[in-house]
């Protein structure tokens, strides 16, 4: 990969029923150390309790093996020897498809009985040369384990799911053989066809939300759907704080007029620093969508004027909290976490003037919390999120 680019990671879940927890699990680590990105998707036998147990332990064991270079043969035989065998079928089972990408060279995938990958290329099937290889050993006798490598290219996509998707709509009119395989890529197709740079993220939500249709909306199995998208990083800027010294507010306006991407502003004192900088005006909104925040403001060129403290506060919080069944709320706070999703580089720029405003003694000093707040938010999108994170103060 000589070009750079961002390696996007998603997935959108809907468990089976009304099961509390899913039974497909999805692992995803970012190594920096290595420059390598690794996902992994396990469905479990069954599902609830169990099924989690299966998948959670087969998912946290490729990812350590496969940390660890360890042979596309052996990854397959440490995982199925561990597995505990169930009481029921007397089996130990559990699927598992590895993606493991090197950031400057190959990207490797490693498939057991989990529907094949779609692999996309110019938003067309690419089809690398997949082997077949059959374990010997006297447990796994016979099992098949399917293994791909490549050198991606800008713009590549592979989608993986579990059986809840390729399954979906199973003994339907429509799909008496369930959806499958192949109309999921087709469908994959038409959607990126109608918009070209949809993310990895609604990308995957859109093929969720289509599996869950097809059963209904009462699926009969966990529905998991992975996507992985190697594009141009999309960048976010978020402002919050007046700088220390009032001179140095024309280089924040400036910052974030010439930055590319989409900009949000956080604080009322921010957003009227750089409006009267840039020489704009400020439209206050009366419509309170969130009943815990302030209503936004419109500002030109900016994508979103919100609320301070008490914004990222919630914003820290959401993101906390997220989990693939997430579904975002239209308030402040749920849109910085919307945006948050759809980009790659998060910039913080964060002023370092104490607010007037909040200097009552009863209350935090309000920097510290807004250092402590940002610092927080900037872990989890690094962490949870594998998302590139800088901050810089003024």
């Amino acid at each position: 990969m000589n070009e750079k680019f961002y390696i996007e990671v998603a997935l959108e879940q809907r468990n089976c029923g009304s099961e509390r927890i899913c039974g497909d699990v999805f692992i995803s680590r970012k190594i920096k150390e290595e420059n390598r990105t690794l996902a992994v998707l396990s469905d479990g036998m069954g599902h609830g309790v169990k099924a989690n147990v299966l998948a959670t332990l087969t998912a946290t064991m490729a990812v350590n093996f496969t940390r660890e270079h360890k042979s596309v043969e052996k990854i397959a035989e440490m995982i199925m020897n561990t597995l505990p065998v169930c009481s029921e079928r007397h089996m130990s089972y559990s699927t598992f498809t590895i993606v493991d990408i090197e950031h400057d060279g190959l990207t490797t995938i490693l498939e057991y009985d989990n529907p094949q990958s779609i692999i996309l290329r110019n938003n067309k099937p690419f089809h690398p040369n997949w082997n077949c290889l059959i374990l010997h050993s006297e447990k796994n006798a016979g099992k098949e384990i399917l293994s791909c490598q490549f050198r991606p290219m800008k713009e590549d996509r592979i989608i993986f799911c579990s059986d809840g998707v390729a399954q979906s709509g199973l003994g339907t009119e429509k799909y008496p053989l369930g959806w499958g395989r192949d109309k999921i890529e087709a469908y994959a197709i038409r959607l990126i066809g109608n918009s070209p740079r949809i993310s990895a993220a609604r990308l995957a939500t859109k093929i969720v939300q289509m599996a869950h249709r097809n059963d209904d909306f009462h699926p009969g199995d966990d529905i998991s759907c992975a996507v992985i998208y190697f594009r141009q990083p999309r960048q976010l800027m978020i402002v919050t704080g007046p700088p220390y010294e009032k001179e140095n507010d024309r280089e924040l306006a400036e910052a974030v007029k010439g930055f590319r991407g989409k900009k949000v502003i956080c604080g009322a004192t921010t957003a009227d620093i750089i409006a009267r900088e840039l020489n704009a005006e400020i439209e206050d909104s009366l419509e309170f969508e969130d009943p815990e925040l302030p209503p936004l403001s419109r500002m030109e060129g900016i994508d979103l004027v919100t609320e301070g403290i008490l914004t990222l506060t919630k914003v820290t919080r959401l993101l906390k909290e997220h989990s693939p069944s997430y579904v975002p709320g239209k308030g402040p706070a749920d849109r910085i976490v919307r945006l948050v999703k759809e980009s790659d580089e998060i910039h913080f720029i964060i002023g370092t003037r104490i607010n007037i405003a909040h200097q009552d003694p009863n209350l935090p000093v309000e920097l510290e919390m807004r250092r402590t707040v940002v610092k927080r938010m900037a872990r989890l999108l690094e962490e949870k999120f594998l998302k590139e994170v800088a901050i810089r103060y003024i």
